[in-house]
């Protein structure tokens, strides 16, 4: 970066546009391409892993592949289900949401915990349906929210990037961001599952339709026309972004990862690969943002927990192992929810007897209820802690926005007019304005 001129991320928004040639804008990776490479781009390292791993068998589930899932299912899942959790409840940087915007980040999450709670504990006489009719519901609710869920986080991990170098207010690559995300990350991983009948009950609801039976049916030429589809969107988006004039290597870099990851869904020979490159992604990703949200938070004037709190939340790697440690140790109790048709449950390989006897306990309702109640806060939650429309938000995150280097942008930035800003970052030559394109 310049000796003369500092641009923090955001400076789009907060700075007077400026000749992208003369001033230098901050680094177009989160934190650098060694951290992003393993984090934010984890597609691109996990698609050869499992391709080669599976290699020679004839069901990858009986491969070492599995074995790979295991590990990062112990470690991920429930780490990152947890992780806008913690970043909302147990950070000082979003303490100031809780009291500013109490229906989103303590209202709808009470709500939806105690209907979840409500659905599952009464007996199969109580209400209309059963427990297992509740049960089948709610799946497919969730199938739904964790669909449109994992494709809004590619669109969030594009936009992020995109912020990075200064066009976060570009209008038209946002609408292609969000475009490629939910057309690609979404509908087309929704016609994998259909062909591949994984979807949550497909028999319940998706097969009553009128044209399962069709697809199925011509499911060849329709693997080949969305793999079509696949590498036009691809090969069109990268145009866009490599014909931009502050063009992102890192958003080249997880466009191909998407891309990887559905190629993979569209192969008829198993799900399974594209399942464990599809949710891992997720994970690792959700976890590493989560490690450095908070760490330019400020300091809190009291209370012995939150100090230690705040200890943690400072450190990156401590935020890791916490997540880390939680979603193995919890593992167990959320595998009741998990709807494993055969083969043993990961939970089992490490707890035993704990994990199967948690499975046919009296508390089978009651964890089914923990279980799709803290899903649906993670959906809730994930949304609300990203938000980066919001000027509060991109304060809380300032430590995942503002990194540029070693330089931390203080909250000020986020709140306060350009003028206001300390001398050491502000812009300290600004040439005349020129036209850019609006890409």
């Amino acid at each position: 970066m310049s000796a003369t001129v500092t641009r923090p991320a955001f400076a789009g928004s907060a700075l007077p546009a400026t000749n992208s040639s003369a001033v230098p804008l901050a680094s177009p990776w989160v934190r650098g391409p060694a951290w992003d490479g393993f984090w934010m781009l984890s597609a691109l390292w996990l698609a050869p892993i499992i391709l080669w791993l599976c290699h020679g068998y004839s069901d990858p589930e009986d491969s070492p592949l599995d074995l790979l899932y295991f590990g990062l299912t112990a470690l991920f899942w429930i780490g990152h289900r947890l992780s806008s959790t913690y970043l909302a409840y147990c950070t000082e940087a979003y303490r100031p949401l809780l009291r500013s915007q109490p229906v989103r980040f303590v209202v709808l999450p009470l709500l939806i915990t105690a209907g979840c709670f409500a659905v599952f504990l009464p007996p199969d006489t109580a209400l209309p349906w059963s427990r297992e009719e509740r049960l089948v519901a709610l799946a497919i609710l969730d199938y739904v929210f964790v669909t449109y869920h994992f494709a809004a986080q590619h669109f969030g991990a594009l936009s992020l990037y995109r912020t990075r170098i200064g066009r976060n207010t570009c209008t038209f690559t946002r609408k292609m961001d969000r475009l490629f995300a939910l057309g690609i990350g979404g509908v087309l991983v929704f016609l994998a599952d259909i062909l591949a009948g994984t979807v949550a009950y497909q028999d319940q609801w998706v097969d009553r339709w009128a044209f399962p039976n069709w697809l199925v049916a011509e499911q060849e030429g329709i693997r080949t026309g969305a793999t079509i589809v696949l590498l036009v969107a691809t090969a069109t988006t990268l145009l866009v972004e490599l014909r931009s004039p502050r063009w992102s290597f890192p958003r080249v870099l997880y466009v191909l990862g998407i891309a990887a990851m559905v190629a993979l869904a569209l192969r008829p020979r198993s799900l399974f690969l594209f399942l464990v490159i599809w949710t891992s992604q997720h994970w690792i990703l959700a976890t590493g943002l989560a490690s450095q949200t908070p760490i330019g938070e400020s300091a809190p004037g009291r209370g012995f927990v939150r100090r230690v709190l705040h200890a943690l939340n400072t450190q990156p790697w401590a935020i890791l192992v916490l997540l880390v440690v939680a979603s193995v140790m919890l593992l167990p109790l959320f595998e009741v929810e998990a709807n494993r048709q055969d083969g043993i449950y990961y939970g089992d390989r490490i707890f035993g007897a704990l994990a199967t006897g948690l499975r046919t306990s009296s508390w089978v309702p009651a964890l089914l209820a923990l279980g799709f109640a803290t899903g649906f806060i993670h959906y809730l939650l994930d949304r609300s802690v990203y938000r980066m429309s919001s000027p509060q938000i991109r304060t809380a995150a300032r430590g995942l926005l503002a990194r540029t280097g070693k330089t931390v942008v203080p909250s000020e930035y986020f709140t306060s007019e350009p003028g206001s800003l300390p001398p050491e970052f502000r812009v300290s030559e600004i040439p005349k304005q020129t036209p850019t394109s609006s890409t």
